[in-house]
């Protein structure tokens, strides 16, 4: 089931306003006259509009270092949250992009998230990776703050005029993680969340209604995934779109190191769902088999 984007919607219900779909496909103006139009399947429109970059392979979605060049805006601290520092395309030729707000863990600064601001804003998105007001936060104020830091990405930021405020996702790890599963639950205008081995005392998420891909660490310890990442999949019953991948003998730590498998379904999903880009589909269904550094992935999988 795919997620709708609010500027897709706003824009065809204005469409009958000024003109009417004649049979056959002719497009007939306020006044009746016909218009040349090319006949298109419906929603293939949507599809499009927010397409950035070029087609992805398996090859180039798989690697952090995608095809837009990066630059980067330190955040200090305030706005609520704790700093943090902006990755964003150079290119502005394209239209703007979505944002993404991702946090660090429990006693963790920012830099052992650092990775992932380059690799979104390289395939193109806005990126912003925090640190939170204090390292001992607990997950439901990292998720206050992750809704802080896209409050200031798309208002008060230096490069605020390329982010398109109707298209933001959260990330984060570990508490980051359970904070990115609760900004989700507050906040369902988000197109995506990406908890990464998430950890949260509470495990009841039906009211999430955004799409949303949780990682786990087979060998997780200190979030172990029966009682966290795969527990909250299980109970993501009203998200339209839900995955778990689980990284093969993976640890609570691993997320903190460039990693392809990551790379690939990150960057597939923010695509799918905050691009509403169906070309990044065929990486994330048919769902992939154990192996390969995966020792689970389950799904609900994209349906158009």
């Amino acid at each position: 089931m795919a997620h709708g984007n609010r500027k897709t919607r706003r824009a065809a219900v204005a469409l009958p306003l000024v003109a009417a779909l004649a049979p056959g496909g002719i497009l007939l103006n306020a006044g009746g006259a016909a218009v040349a139009t090319e006949e298109r399947a419906p929603g293939a429109a949507a599809e499009h509009q927010f397409r950035r970059g070029p087609d992805p392979t398996a090859e180039s979605v798989a690697n952090a270092d995608g095809p837009f060049e990066v630059e980067r805006v330190t955040v200090p601290r305030g706005n609520g949250f704790g700093g943090g520092t902006i990755h964003y395309p150079a290119d502005s030729s394209q239209g703007d992009f979505g944002g993404i707000a991702i946090s660090p863990g429990f006693m963790s600064p920012q830099f052992l998230m650092g990775w992932y601001g380059p690799m979104f804003a390289s395939h193109g998105f806005v990126t912003i990776v925090i640190d939170t007001s204090t390292v001992a936060d607990p997950p439901d104020s990292r998720a206050d703050q992750l809704q802080a830091a896209l409050d200031y990405l798309t208002t008060q930021s230096e490069v605020r005029d390329r982010v398109d405020p109707d298209r933001l996702a959260v990330a984060g790890h570990s508490m980051g993680g359970g904070g990115a599963l609760r900004a989700a639950a507050n906040n369902p205008d988000l197109q995506a969340a990406i908890p990464l081995e998430p950890w949260h005392l509470t495990n009841a998420w039906q009211e999430v209604t955004v799409p949303t891909m949780i990682v786990g660490g087979q060998f997780d310890f200190v979030a172990p995934v029966a009682f966290h990442a795969e527990s909250f999949y299980e109970n993501l019953t009203a998200a339209p779109e839900r995955a778990y991948l689980e990284l093969a003998g993976g640890s609570h730590f691993d997320v903190f190191f460039p990693n392809r498998i990551l790379t690939r379904y990150m960057v597939s999903w923010a695509k799918r769902y905050v691009d509403n880009d169906t070309r990044y589909e065929q990486f994330l269904c048919p769902a992939p088999a154990p192996g390969n550094g995966i020792s689970e992935y389950r799904e609900s999988c994209p349906t158009g």
